[in-house]
Formats: C-alpha cells, structure tokens, sequence
C-alpha cells in the first residue's frame, strides 16, 4: 500500500518520504499532570529517555508542556515555557532527529521555535489561528488535528473530514506549503468510545484528503475503556490500534512505547507495504 503521492516532507534536516514505511515519534511529556502518568519534572531525566526514544527507533520527538487530558487545568504561557524550553535548547544539540513541540499557544510554539524545534504540533484545530502563519514564516511543518471538544457531533467521519479540509485550507492561504501539512484525526479529542473505534476503523477513508496521517492512541482511553487501564493492557491494546492503523493508512504513530510499537511498526509494514525497513 506505498502511496508516493503524498512527496516528501522535511522536518528539520530530515526528509520522510511518505509511503516507504511508518514513522514513529515518540512522546516526552513535561507536564506533571500527563493524562499517561509519564510527565517529567526535571530536563535530565527527560533528555535521557528521548534518548533512549531515539536509540530504540523513534524518528521524531515530540514535546508538550501542558497537559491534553480532558479537564486538565490551563497553564500559563510562562509556564509552559518554563517547561519545554530547557529541553528544547539542550535537545537540539544531543538529539540526532528532530523534534516537534506540542502546543497551540502562538507564543510557546514561535520560542520553542527559536529554541531549534522543527514542527508544530497543534492539538487544538487552531484555536489560535496565527499558529499556520507562524508555521508559513518559518517555514516549518505543522499537524493539524480535528478536535471536537465542546461539540456535539453525529457523524463523526463527515466532521473529521470537513473539520481537516478547513484547517488545511487556513494552512495553504497562510501560506504553509501542502508538503508541510500532516493531519491527525485527533482519536479522544472530544469523541465518544464509540466514535474514536470508528475512526480507527474507517480511518482509510481519510487517506482521499491526500495528507500523511498521524495516529495517535497509545495509553488513551478508547485503549482502557476495551481492556483495562493496567499497563500491559494499555502495552498489548495500544499495539492493536497502532497495527489496525498502519492497515488503514496512518504514516506516522505517536507513541509512549517506542521499543515495542517499532516491532509492530515493522511487521505492520511488512504485511501492508511490503516494506521490510
């Protein structure tokens, strides 16, 4: 299922050539209030495991300051950028792959930029619309993700798909360059259990926007709500959606389990793509 129609993204000094096989990025959370229970407080230790993210396949790094969970408190900018910073300036120059930073504050995102991050990671559907102009200025990639929280959605497909296509849009007439846009159908982000299955489960349909898909699932709660919120469940589950999706279409999968999901990345892609990378 290669789809070379998709081109070539470049995320820092790395190109992805989307279709050849599934990339990973891995999660660091520096929020300590993390939905995963994986936040970390102090730089080092957060370094050390994006190393070892890295070290174990992870192909991207992707960093947040503040928690996505729903009903988590805001933080202020100042703190979220106590929180990524330190990171940012010292990732730069020890992590060998780029990293992304997940905020939709315009602020954060344009000093983690400065700070040597390579992607933008927005999790809100542009709640704050200047972030595809920021994007368009530096010139930097940015994933667009349908978040429906605070609607009331029927049909969940139509929404996601209207839902992108108007982001995408926003993008392009910044003047964000369509090879620079990956688009997250945002599984937990204000859906039901039964609608984040049917994503999962229709999420091919979203290949005809033309886009790479990211997928992101790992430890979330349409995990929990099937098989239980122990960590081999969350492990074991998480492994059936990251599977399931590469079936589907998804080019990159966000991750807390780089070593595992690689193995399932690599054999997902052996069957599906015939790759063996």
């Amino acid at each position: 299922m290669k789809n070379n129609s998709l081109g070539v993204t470049r995320i820092g000094k790395t190109e992805f050539q989307w279709g050849t096989r599934t990339y990973l990025m891995g999660i660091i959370n520096l929020s300590p209030d993390s939905f995963s229970g994986d936040g970390f407080r102090d730089t080092d230790d957060a370094i050390l495991k994006a190393q070892q993210m890295v070290s174990d396949g992870a192909d991207i790094i992707d960093v947040g300051g503040e928690s996505t969970r729903p009903g988590a408190d805001p933080v202020t900018v100042e703190e979220e950028l106590s929180r990524v910073l330190p990171f940012m300036r010292r990732a730069a120059g020890i992590l060998n792959v780029p990293v992304s930073i997940d905020a939709y504050k315009v602020e954060v995102a344009r000093r983690a930029l400065d700070a040597g991050a390579a992607m933008i990671n927005d999790i809100s559907g542009l709640k704050e619309t200047e972030l595809v102009e920021l994007a368009a200025q530096r010139k930097v990639p940015i994933i667009l993700t349908s978040n429906e929280r605070g609607k009331n959605v029927k049909n969940i497909l139509s929404t996601v798909d209207t839902t992108l296509h108007k982001l995408i849009d926003a993008a392009l007439k910044a003047g964000v360059y369509r090879e620079s846009i990956i688009i997250d159908p945002g599984i937990g982000f204000g859906k039901t259990q039964e609608q984040n299955l049917e994503l999962l489960r229709r999420l091919d349909e979203l290949k005809a926007i033309n886009r790479p898909i990211l997928l992101g699932t790992s430890r979330k709660s349409v995990i929990f709500n099937v098989v239980g919120e122990h960590a081999e469940a969350r492990l074991v589950g998480t492994a059936a959606s990251v599977a399931i999706g590469i079936s589907k279409g998804a080019d990159i999968i966000r991750v807390h389990d780089v070593k595992h999901m690689k193995l399932i990345a690599q054999m997902s892609d052996a069957i599906v793509r015939g790759s063996v990378k």
